[in-house]
């Protein structure tokens, strides 16, 4: 299935394009986009390790109706800058600051998938008196980014260029490895990843971004705001684990499962992960954010 054979939900998100827009951060140009009118209450969405805002255009827009949603390229990612090295607490300083300048009425809600979710925990920790809450999407306790976990060597290896534009679309996974995947929507987040160089194509992502993280079980019990725990139900999350993450959360937190869902809801399950993000906010009453 080609993305014009996509269903009609998935073509009337992707019809509602976002504005672009780029703030600097510590010396590092941050792209971010955004949809809704500015000034409304508002949610920051943050994507995952060698990932890029991209992988929201299709969830985004379900929001956008009366509220201000941004999501940004963390450094080292997307259409941002590259930097020496990367850190939890500079990733999150760039989220609150995409925040602070990209129209958002109000302390922001912070939502992050996997990686992006250490990055989300880092926000509450840090910024928790700043924020208005934060959901983490199915990331680990226990061990490293398994973004990270998955591409990390002893040397990086040379970036790899593709000769043409098909050639490395059709080379688009996932990380950790995913099976099921909506054509339309992978086809839509290869096309995102890539980019263009002399004798080529590559991914966008720096391949030396990876390092060593403080773990999700060190920072959950720091988290000052309101969280919110959302857990795919054949992801890196088992039961065990998420009656680990409630009581880290100081039994405060509701924690919710995404039926048949991989690792990676936006793309095998998006509208189960739209309906339960809009069921947390109800919960929280955050109305600007559910029609």
């Amino acid at each position: 299935m080609t993305e014009s054979d996509a269903p009609r939900w998935f073509l009337e998100a992707l019809a509602r394009p976002p504005e672009h827009h780029d703030v600097e951060v510590d010396g590092a140009r941050v792209h971010y986009r955004a949809w809704g009118e500015p000034g409304e209450r508002g949610l920051v969405l943050v994507h995952g390790g060698a990932a890029n805002s991209g992988w929201w255009d299709h969830i985004a827009p379900f929001f956008a109706r009366r509220g201000r949603i941004l999501a940004l390229d963390l450094s080292g990612h997307g259409d941002s800058e590259r930097r020496s090295t990367y850190d939890l607490e500079t990733w999150a300083k760039e989220v609150m600051t995409v925040a602070a300048v990209g129209g958002i009425g109000g302390p922001p809600l912070v939502a992050g998938h996997s990686m992006g979710g250490f990055v989300t925990a880092m926000v509450g920790a840090r910024h928790g008196a700043e924020c208005d809450g934060i959901v983490i999407i199915d990331s680990p306790l226990h061990v490293q980014p398994p973004e990270e976990e998955g591409l990390r060597r002893p040397e990086p290896r040379p970036r790899k260029v593709y000769a043409d534009r098909e050639a490395i679309l059709s080379r688009f996974r996932t990380m950790p490895a995913q099976e099921v995947m909506l054509e339309y929507v992978r086809r839509h987040i290869a096309e995102e990843s890539v980019r263009r160089v002399e004798g080529g194509w590559t991914w966008k992502f720096d391949p030396v971004l990876f390092a060593e993280r403080k773990l999700l079980r060190d920072l959950l019990p720091d988290v000052t705001c309101r969280a919110g725990f959302l857990r795919s139900e054949f992801g890196l999350v088992p039961d065990t684990m998420a009656g680990e993450i409630d009581a880290l959360l100081g039994h405060r937190a509701p924690i919710v499962d995404l039926p048949a869902t991989g690792h990676h809801p936006m793309l095998d399950q998006p509208l189960v992960l739209v309906t339960a993000l809009r069921a947390l906010l109800r919960q929280w009453a955050v109305d600007a954010l559910l029609l």
